[in-house]
């Protein structure tokens, strides 16, 4: 995924309070969780877990759900591969700006296509922002026995062409920085995992 092209004539806008000032006067601190997997591999189960745990512990945290902001921000992409890089680009976008603004971003999206979660773990590097990748991993024939959204079946029956999993690719992560075993590890088990790997990598970003 090559980045897109800049509007022309602009420049970015260098805000008066540096990011670690304003993290300090706050006591926030921000970094992107970016969960990826099949449909029905449990993304948005774990990223609900790991929301609640980190809110109870007092961390600011929202979660990006892919498909709820296909309803709004997103509302204007199909599911073709041009459009889900699209839609990857500006997810990316997004998260890292709650980042900077000191928000732990929880992003459960399939993201099937590598150079898309590339491009926004990129994003976030070049920015000086946590960011991890969790692959919430669970075999195809579990995805499809849960199929709580009744999408693999269609897929089934040649009402859903270009389906992740079934005749769209899902290129399996090559260096996730944690590994979610969807169907022997329970959610909250991972998300104790998921946040302690987000403290420490806030803490050395402070």
């Amino acid at each position: 995924m090559t980045d897109p092209p800049r509007s022309p004539d602009v420049v970015w806008h260098q805000e008066g309070v540096p990011r670690a000032e304003r993290w300090a006067a706050s006591g926030l601190f921000g970094a992107t969780v970016w969960l990826t997997g099949l449909s029905g591999s449990g993304k948005s189960t774990v990223a609900g877990a790991l929301t609640r745990l980190l809110v109870s512990r007092g961390v600011a945290t929202y979660t990006l759900d892919g498909d709820n902001l296909r309803h709004g921000l997103n509302g204007d992409l199909g599911f073709s591969a041009t459009d889900r890089t699209e839609n990857v680009r500006r997810v990316a976008e997004v998260a890292r700006l709650f980042a900077d603004a000191g928000i732990v971003a929880v992003v459960p999206l399939i993201s099937p296509y590598r150079a898309g979660r590339d491009h926004a773990r990129r994003l976030h590097v070049a920015a000086g922002l946590p960011f991890l990748e969790v692959f919430v991993d669970a075999p195809l024939d579990v995805c499809e026995a849960r199929d709580p959204k009744g999408l693999y079946a269609k897929a089934r029956a040649g009402e859903l062409p270009g389906f992740t999993g079934i005749d769209d690719p899902y290129e399996l992560p090559e260096h996730p920085d944690l590994v979610v075993a969807a169907d022997q590890e329970t959610p909250e088990a991972a998300a104790e995992r998921i946040a302690a790997r987000v403290g420490s990598e806030t803490s050395a970003a402070r």
